[in-house]
């Protein structure tokens, strides 16, 4: 009977007190001794099976929610927060992690809320401290509520698991109804219409209550389509988990609350667009062939790149992604950090990355191995995307995503299994943006970095830009 024993001491206690029993009623109802049940609370003795069986049948207990797990996802959770470099110092074996989160769950939760509102207020201190330097003494600037919704989907990872179940729940169902058409029919009363452009006037989706239709831009393409009618469904269906989420973030304005909202929304869409499970799986099997992902569940190349980001559910990690969104000019439109890549969040990027190069081979992914300045290196794969509709003189814009991981991740990708791929060896050095990078000898350098003095000389030139006074 060993192996069916277990030590749930801490569960037993608490169980206990919210039942409102002494030590001695306890054991007078399942007829042990007080010392026994002590030692039980204590773990200095493991619960056997027939003591389990006979606990759940005097007070009508789930007899698994007893023996289970404690807490397998709030463990993985957990043990990702005590990897934050904060606690580097301190001797946190994987083990008490899984103490924790077993026996005392209300504890975990509690540190788990407290580090998330941490990284919260550190990312909104880094944005405040940047604006102070670029007001250079005048007024700060009002909050910036863009700022603010990227703020809160950091501090998550870009990961919301219970918007994920939800949404997989619901693709389930989408799946035995004949699809989103089908589904939006049957359960909403609701036809898909499509129409001109000159008709949608400049909307690209419309629900049109009083017709019982969703309107869609006909120029769209396919996984557009798909998407806009998932997103349909998410605010009809998921606006309660939605909401659920929102309250657990802290806004300064209103509008950054309605960003928010709205890219949860996106996130839903996606999720049903793209189920977490079949996707995950997809992923691996697929060795995270993004085109190959996107034909797999109709969608776009962006769209399956950015749902890459997305796969950090706790207990169903996969490999963590930091994605990123520029045009032409080099302006973010939108960032997603999952892999810990230390992106700048003010000023320019770094030229040497290939993001900024893939203009010149529209619609060819171009792969790349990147080492910052302190030695990290990262696999980055980067390509255009067109945004907007089709048909000719239609408005259009020409972007650059990267999807960027840790080197640690880089061979559980396709890009890096080709024959003759280059090895980490081969990375480019870059930096974050010029004002925070020192490599003195950089050529493409814009800016001289913070904290090193400019050396003009009048009788010796090099080919980088700056030369240092330390040098």
């Amino acid at each position: 009977m060993a192996q069916d024993s277990r030590y749930i001491g801490p569960r037993l206690r608490r169980m206990r007190r919210d039942l409102g029993l002494t030590q001695a009623h306890m054991a007078a109802d399942l007829e042990i001794s007080p010392s026994y049940v002590a030692l039980l609370e204590r773990n200095q003795r493991p619960l056997t099976a027939d003591l389990l069986i006979r606990l759940a049948q005097t007070y009508n207990l789930d007899i698994a929610r007893l023996a289970g797990d404690g807490g397998a996802e709030q463990q993985s959770r957990l043990t990702a927060v005590l990897k934050d470099p904060i606690f580097a110092d301190i001797d946190l074996p994987p083990m008490e992690a899984s103490d924790v989160a077993a026996n005392y769950p209300g504890f975990a939760e509690a540190l788990l809320r407290l580090h998330t509102a941490w990284r919260e207020e550190q990312l909104a201190l880094a944005d405040r401290g940047a604006e102070r330097a670029a007001s250079a003494g005048s007024s700060l600037e009002p909050p910036d509520p863009v700022a603010e919704s990227r703020r809160f989907l950091a501090a998550r990872r870009n990961c919301f698991p219970a918007l994920d179940d939800a949404a997989e729940r619901m693709a389930a169902t989408i799946a035995e109804a004949d699809g989103l058409q089908g589904y939006l029919r049957a359960r909403h009363g609701l036809r898909v219409r499509r129409l001109p452009a000159d008709v949608m006037m400049g909307a690209i989706r419309r629900l049109n209550h009083h017709g019982r239709e969703v309107q869609l831009d006909d120029q769209m393409d396919s996984a557009s389509q798909n998407f806009q009618l998932a997103l349909q469904l998410a605010y009809l269906e998921l606006r309660s988990e939605i909401e659920a989420q929102l309250r657990d973030g802290q806004f300064e304005t209103d509008n950054g609350r309605r960003l928010t909202h709205r890219a949860l929304a996106s996130y839903a869409a996606a999720a049903i667009q793209m189920p977490y499970t079949p996707f995950a799986r997809a992923a691996e099997q697929r060795h995270y062939d993004v085109e190959a992902l996107g034909r797999q569940f109709g969608a776009s190349f962006e769209q399956a790149a950015h749902r890459l980001t997305t796969l950090q559910k706790p207990g169903h990690e996969r490999v963590p992604f930091f994605f990123l969104r520029v045009d032409q000019a080099g302006n973010v439109s939108k960032r997603l950090d999952g892999a810990g890549f230390p992106f700048a969040r003010h000023g320019g990027g770094c030229p040497l990355w290939t993001v900024h190069q893939v203009f010149r081979t529209p619609r060819q992914i171009m792969t790349q191995w990147i080492e910052l300045p302190d030695g990290q290196r990262f696999f980055s794969i980067a390509r255009t995307v067109t945004q907007g509709i089709g048909g000719f003189g239609t408005p259009r814009a020409e972007r650059a995503i990267a999807l960027v991981c840790a080197e640690e991740h880089a061979d559980r990708l396709i890009y890096t299994r080709a024959p003759n791929a280059p090895g980490p060896a081969s990375a480019t050095p870059i930096g974050i943006s010029c004002r925070l990078c020192h490599r003195a000898e950089c050529t493409s350098r814009a800016a001289p970095p913070i904290g090193r003095d400019v050396l003009p000389d009048d009788y010796r030139r090099t080919s980088a830009p700056f030369g240092f006074s330390d040098q």
